[in-house]
């Protein structure tokens, strides 16, 4: 399956101290021409200042929905286990409409503790995070058949992580999207891990898109040969520089056959 280079920003919610200032990134990232703007599911900053400046992810998407017309829009990545997930089907299904069918479900298990300890969820370990993310997984999908409307398209599922026993068989299972931070020599083994559980489920991986951290456009190439196809660039406030987007975005607009935009 053939599919155009994207590049996605991550607004990261944090150090902003008026939402204003995020508007203005999101407007900004889309006039730059990004392919989707990202934002991240957490509650407090995760570098800089523990205590300072945070907002909430979904309530953002709504409004990130309202405001845009072209991009595409998602959270990099949904904490699993902070919001039962028939609720959270519900939310994303609405936002896809509000956007006009242009949300995309990223989700994964989960792994800073403050978020779960100050916000009263359960931490748990690694492979119980797991668990709960391959339960919630079923639910959304089921719930997400069950409502009505329906969402506006088949909301694409986005599952980050890199665990091979558990995380890349959910992916296999349920992602039309993963992201990774494997390096490049960890990726062609993680592919080939991915590639045998589609092969198990029945799965077409050629389907699933692969999506990592920008590496710089010196890099960027040699990961395309191996299969990625969408490149993400996180920037914080206030400031909410997107130099290096732009950079990426002229990048991909010189590697690519011609203009394309959403999931191929």
């Amino acid at each position: 399956m053939s599919r155009p280079v994207r590049i996605g920003v991550q607004l990261q919610p944090q150090h902003a101290p008026e939402y204003k200032v995020i508007r203005d990134a999101v407007l900004r990232s889309e006039d730059a021409g990004v392919d989707i703007v990202f934002n991240w599911d957490h509650f407090f900053p995760l570098t800089g200042d523990p205590n300072g400046a945070h907002f909430e992810c979904w309530t953002m998407l709504a409004a990130v929905a309202e405001q845009t017309e072209r991009v595409e829009i998602g959270a990099l990545v949904t904490g699993g286990g902070y919001r039962n997930p028939d609720l959270l089907a519900d939310m994303a299904r609405t936002v896809d409409h509000i956007s006009g069918g242009r949300l995309i479900l990223g989700i994964g298990a989960g792994w800073f503790q403050r978020d779960y300890d100050e916000y009263g969820y359960e931490f748990g370990t690694p492979g119980s995070r797991l668990t709960l993310l391959k339960e919630y997984l079923a639910r959304i999908t089921d719930r997400l058949r069950k409502l009505n409307p329906q969402p506006l398209r088949e909301i694409p599922i986005l599952i980050g992580g890199g665990g091979e026993k558990k995380t890349l068989r959910l992916v296999a299972e349920y992602a039309a999207m993963w992201h990774t931070f494997a390096d490049l020599d960890a990726l062609a083994h993680k592919n080939q891990v991915l590639a045998d559980h589609c092969a198990a489920v029945g799965t077409d991986q050629a389907r699933i898109e692969r999506s990592v951290q920008w590496p710089g456009e010196e890099k960027a190439p040699a990961f395309v040969a191996a299969g990625v196809t969408t490149f993400t660039i996180g920037v914080s406030g206030p400031d909410y520089d997107l130099s290096e987007i732009e950079r990426a975005v002229r990048w991909r607009d010189e590697i690519n056959p011609e203009p394309v935009s959403g999931l191929a």
